[in-house]
């Protein structure tokens, strides 16, 4: 393992801001990672996992304890499930698949991040989520100090949701096991702004290589693929998720989909720019793409208290002029304390 003191955490988030890391531990094997949290947890030092650094609000005060970056490799197949290192880079994975003829991913293309957090926000985007083909995750559960591996049933997949995200700081991803179908056509196609840019209808498939470069293409049209050269970028992707409200409860106009049970998934990006925020809206160094007005991006010098304090601007005017209360995607870390959960939790298997 290497091991750096004092080291910016903006240098290691996409949104580019965030203070100095006390300790900065770089583990880049599964074992060296179990090392690097046990360490941590037994010397009572705060701990902060980061990989991509994608879907992270570093704090402007750093982080007073150990920061450690998963950089662990390999991909490892069996018949047509691959067992991938928490490290390994997510969108190089989904070249990887498409190349090797695996449909699954596809639809998952240009998303930046580490494949050790996709079960952790259930990554979803383009009709497909990370869950429809995740079949174990292996975790290091710091509560009980031990590994194990969770099914999918002991994930609880939510949308943009999991059982490791609502645990926050318990599970330490190692490797994720995903099962793939073989042929040169993807799933079917379920979203329908990827199904008219490849000419098929919704439920067609497609050569694999065709979806991947039409989402590459869909979401370099909106900033939404991580360039350092491109300031639209410079953000964590979508900062809200789609509220999912009552039927009853959707907003006049509002773009919604069916979500099951009476329910609704309304955009998010509708309630932003009709709440005033559209595309382009700064506040100083921080304020929304200018091709996206669900992603917010930074400038140079920009805080992690600024970037907030905007979001927050836009939750309350969404919240006094729909009724709607937005959820932002993107967390900000706070210590996890190494004690044992309560009983009423589901075991982990």
């Amino acid at each position: 393992m290497q091991l750096r003191s004092d080291v910016p955490l903006a240098e290691l988030t996409t949104l580019a801001v965030g203070g100095p890391a006390e300790r900065l531990v770089e583990a880049e094997t599964a074992d060296e990672l179990v090392a690097a949290v046990r360490d941590a947890d037994e010397a009572g030092r705060p701990l902060l996992l980061i990989g991509g650094g994608s879907n992270l609000i570093a704090p402007d005060e750093g982080w007073p304890g150990d920061v450690v970056a998963v950089r662990s490799r390999g991909i490892e197949r069996r018949g047509d499930a691959l067992t991938v290192q928490a490290g390994e880079d997510w969108d190089a994975l989904v070249a990887h698949t498409v190349a090797d003829r695996l449909a699954g991913m596809e639809a998952l293309s240009g998303i930046p991040g580490s494949t050790g957090a996709t079960p952790v926000q259930n990554v979803g985007a383009y009709g497909q989520e990370v869950a429809q083909t995740i079949t174990a995750v292996r975790v290091y559960d710091r509560a009980e100090k031990a590994e194990r591996t969770l099914s999918p049933a002991d994930c609880g997949f939510a949308y943009r949701d999991s059982r490791l995200k609502r645990e926050p700081g318990r599970f330490v991803v190692l490797d994720v096991t995903f099962a793939l179908d073989a042929g040169d056509l993807s799933r079917p196609v379920g979203y329908a702004e990827l199904a008219r840019s490849l000419g098929v209808a919704i439920g067609e498939r497609a050569p694999l290589a065709d979806v991947r470069e039409a989402v590459l293409a869909l979401r370099r049209g909106k900033g939404m693929v991580w360039d350092p050269a491109d300031p639209d970028s410079r953000s964590a992707g979508s900062f809200f998720t789609n509220p999912i409200v009552p039927a009853g409860s959707a907003v006049e106009a509002c773009p919604s989909w069916p979500a099951g049970d009476g329910l609704v998934k309304l955009s998010a990006a509708w309630l932003v720019q009709h709440a005033g925020f559209g595309r382009g809206t700064r506040e100083g160094r921080v304020g929304t793409s200018s091709r996206h007005s669900l992603a917010l991006t930074t400038s140079d010098g920009a805080t992690a208290a600024e970037l907030l304090a905007f979001a927050g601007r836009i939750v309350d005017t969404v919240r006094e002029r729909f009724g709607v209360t937005l959820e932002r995607e993107p967390t900000t870390p706070s210590p996890y304390r190494a004690t044992p959960h309560p009983a009423a939790v589901p075991p982990v298997r």
